[in-house]
C-alpha cells in the first residue's frame, strides 16, 4: 500500500462511497480527493487511513474516551457542507486534532482564505503543526490554547468549526463569528450530541440542520454528570439542571416491568434518533441510558441500543425505548415501544410513546434551535422550549 497511484485510488473510493450516501457541495468534494488523509495519521497502513473509520491519536490515560480522535471522514464531510465555507473565508476550528480537518479547509478557502486551528494539547498541536507543513499548508495557522477562548487575534471569522463536543456554546466566541457568518459544532445536549449549523444575527444563532455525531467532549466544560445504578452496570447521563437522583433509582429495576408500544416501526437500518431530538422540544426529563451486558444478563430489559438509549426519568421511575421484531410489515419489521420502571415507570413509558407516536407521523421534521447569551430576558427569546445552560439560553421549536 506504498504506491502512490494505489493510496490515490483508495482515497477516491472512499470518497466515491461517502458520495453515494450524501450529497457533497463540488469544493468538499474535491478537497477530500486531494487531501491525503494517511499523511496525517503517520504510522498507520494507509488502508486504515482509508476506511470510513474513527482513528485515535491520543489516548486518555484518566477516562474511556481518548483525548484526541481523528474523526469518521463521512462525519467530516457532512461537517463541511454544514459550514458552507466559500473561497477568501476566514476560518477558525476548534480541535487541530491531526490537522487533516484544517487542510481540508484550506483547499476550500484557496490562497485568498486564512485558517486559524486550535488545540489545549501540546503534542496534538506539534503534530498537526509538523503534518500541515510536511503536506504543504504552512499558511495554515497553528495555536496551542484552551478553545473554550477562540483565537481573537485572527478575529472576525467567517466561519467557525468544532471538532469536539460542546455542551455549551462559549461566550468568547459570540465575539469572533462575523455577524452572518456560520458555526458548527457537535452540541450535546440531553444525552445526545447533534452536529448543529448556526448562522450569527446579530445577538443570536439560529439553526438550519442538525445531524447526529458523536465526538470526544472538550476540556473544561462539566454541565454532564452520570448517575451509576445495579452497582455500575447502568448509567444515567444527564445535564447539570435536571434533578436525577441516584438514591431514589438506587432499585429501580428491582420492581415490575412495564412494556407499551407504538405504531412507529423502522427498518433494519432505518435511523430512528429523530425520537430523541423531537422529545427534548418539549421534554425536560429526557435522558441517555447506558446498559452494560453484566446488567442485561442479570435481566434488565434490553434498550434499542443499550450504549445509548432516550430515556425519561422523573423520581425514582424511568423509562426508556425498547423494539421489538414483528413480520407483520417486511419493509419495516421493528416495532418501537417503552419499557417503564418504578412507581410512575408506566406513565412514563405512555409519554415517551407519544414522542416517538409524534416522530413517527413526521420523520424528517427538525427542529430549530436559537441561541440566546445567558441572561437575556425572558420576553426577549425566541418562542419555544427553553433549556438554560451556563453561558447559553437555548430555544427549540417545532
Amino acid at each position: 500500500m506504498n504506491d502512490a497511484s494505489t493510496i490515490a485510488e483508495r482515497r477516491n473510493h472512499l470518497v466515491d462511497e461517502i458520495v453515494a450516501g450524501q450529497t457533497l457541495p463540488a469544493s468538499v468534494e474535491l478537497a477530500m480527493r486531494t487531501v491525503a488523509r494517511d499523511q496525517h495519521l503517520p504510522g498507520l497502513d494507509p488502508s486504515a487511513a482509508y476506511t470510513d473509520e474513527a482513528v485515535t491519536i491520543k489516548e486518555n490515560p484518566g477516562g474511556p474516551l481518548p483525548l484526541s480522535l481523528a474523526s469518521v471522514p463521512s462525519i467530516v464531510a457532512m461537517m463541511l457542507t454544514q459550514l458552507d465555507a466559500q473561497p477568501g473565508d476566514h476560518v477558525l476550528e476548534i480541535g487541530a486534532g491531526t490537522g487533516y480537518n484544517a487542510a481540508l479547509l484550506a483547499e476550500i478557502v484557496g490562497e485568498d482564505g486564512e485558517v486559524t486551528t486550535v488545540d489545549i494539547e501540546h503534542d496534538v498541536a506539534l503534530h498537526a503543526r509538523t503534518t500541515l507543513n510536511k503536506t504543504g499548508y504552512e499558511r495554515v495557522t497553528v495555536i496551542e490554547r484552551d478553545g473554550l477562548k477562540g483565537a481573537a487575534e485572527n478575529a472576525p471569522y467567517d466561519r467557525m468549526i468544532a471538532t469536539v463536543g460542546l455542551w455549551d456554546l462559549p461566550s468568547a466566541w459570540w465575539k469572533q463569528l462575523a455577524d452572518g457568518g456560520r458555526l458548527v459544532l457537535p452540541f450535546r445536549w440531553r444525552g445526545q450530541t447533534q452536529s448543529v449549523s448556526l448562522t450569527r444575527h446579530g445577538g443570536t444563532f439560529v439553526s438550519d440542520d442538525m445531524q447526529l455525531c458523536g465526538f470526544v467532549p472538550i476540556i473544561g466544560q462539566d454541565g454532564e454528570h452520570s448517575a451509576e445504578l445495579a452497582d455500575g452496570t447502568v448509567r444515567v447521563h444527564h445535564d447539570q439542571d435536571q434533578p436525577v437522583d441516584r438514591e431514589l433509582l438506587s432499585d429501580v429495576f428491582s420492581g415490575p416491568l412495564v412494556e407499551l408500544w407504538s405504531a412507529a416501526r423502522v427498518g433494519g437500518q432505518e435511523p430512528f434518533a429523530g425520537i430523541w431530538l423531537r422529545a427534548t422540544v418539549s421534554d425536560d426529563t429526557v435522558c441517555r441510558l447506558e446498559v452494560t451486558k453484566e446488567a442485561l444478563d442479570a435481566g434488565v430489559r434490553r434498550p434499542a441500543i443499550p450504549v445509548r438509549s432516550p430515556a425519561l426519568v422523573v423520581g425514582g421511575s424511568l423509562a426508556y425505548m425498547v423494539l421489538q421484531r414483528e413480520d407483520t410489515d417486511p419493509e419495516r419489521p421493528w416495532r418501537l415501544g417503552a419499557a417503564g420502571y418504578g412507581p410512575a415507570g408506566a406513565d412514563l413509558a405512555r409519554k415517551l410513546v407519544e414522542h416517538i407516536d409524534a416522530w413517527g407521523t413526521d420523520r424528517d421534521a427538525v427542529p430549530t434551535m436559537t441561541l440566546h447569551p445567558a441572561g437575556t430576558a425572558r420576553d426577549s427569546l425566541a418562542a419555544g422550549h427553553v433549556i438554560a445552560k451556563e453561558e447559553t439560553v437555548v430555544v427549540l421549536s417545532v
